[in-house]
């Protein structure tokens, strides 16, 4: 199987162009491509399929073998490969995910793609549609109990959930531990995505992402637009103003526009390599 490591920010994945190769069980491939050791090294795999209603389909799997529904970084990547590679040679697309058709503008350098912004849709803040399981319709700043300790959480999905903490230090935030008891909290019947989150200033913050099916990952496009949202609704910051959120890999800019009830994300997309891999005891 040929394939090609991108990442946006850290968050990274292998990458395959189904427009020539076929991945009958992706979910193995997944958990095989993305161990650091005896795979490639990755956050997941995410496979470039032609679409009859987009330019394209971004699929991707975690490193668990779970499907997600997007991912904010790696649609950057997705948008850079078709373009770099002549598949899809414009600067406005059209790609097909599980969380809807998204939108992306494309910035080059030197006729290869250098940043993207992304349509990434409107929040999604009923909490049956998150889900979360809540006695109030939206979770805005509601306590939840983790392990005996309660924490205030905002709740938003940008196709997948997230769970949005604020805290004064998330340097020494042992995430290793507190993670994965917000992903598998009775409160999240399909698990959570969560974000750490210090405010800096009213345009800047920062974030640590513990990610449903993958753990700490450097970064998390939907996470971070998530966390744009959870911010403007507690008032955090100024409204219908870029945001800078800084995650461990890098920085992204999100503006939640109230009145088009749209989030836009921009930031990079890299190819690190590409080569070629031998499935055939996967029996791919």
């Amino acid at each position: 199987m040929k394939f090609t490591k991108m990442q946006g920010i850290g968050n990274d994945y292998v990458y395959v162009n189904c427009f020539e190769e076929t991945v009958s069980d992706p979910s193995s491939v997944a958990k095989f491509v993305s161990d650091r050791h005896f795979g490639i090294g990755s956050d997941g795999l995410i496979l470039i399929k032609p679409s009859d209603t987009a330019d394209c389909e971004m699929d991707m799997y975690n490193l668990d073998g779970s499907q997600g529904a997007m991912c904010g970084n790696g649609i950057r990547c997705v948008a850079k490969f078709v373009y770099d590679k002549g598949i899809v040679k414009k600067k406005n697309l059209s790609i097909s995910t599980r969380s809807g058709i998204k939108h992306v503008s494309l910035s080059t350098r030197n006729g290869k793609v250098s940043t993207v912004k992304v349509n990434m849709g409107s929040p999604i803040l009923l909490a049956s549609e998150i889900p979360v399981v809540s006695d109030t319709e939206q979770v805005i700043d509601y306590p939840l109990t983790v392990n005996g300790q309660t924490y205030r959480i905002t709740a938003v999905s940008m196709g997948n959930p997230h769970a949005i903490v604020y805290m004064d230090d998330i340097d020494s935030l042992d995430i290793q531990t507190v993670g994965p008891l917000f992903e598998n909290h009775l409160a999240f019947p399909d698990r959570i995505n969560t974000e750490f989150v210090k405010v800096i200033d009213r345009r800047t913050l920062q974030m640590r992402v513990w990610e449903r099916g993958s753990g700490e990952t450097l970064a998390c496009g939907t996470g971070a637009c998530a966390v744009a949202v959870a911010s403007t609704l507690n008032g955090l910051v100024d409204e219908d103003m870029p945001v800078t959120v800084r995650l461990l890999g890098g920085e992204l800019q999100i503006l939640w526009n109230r009145q088009e009830n749209l989030v836009y994300m921009t930031g990079p997309a890299t190819t690190v390599f590409e080569g070629e891999i031998d499935l055939s005891f996967l029996g791919n």
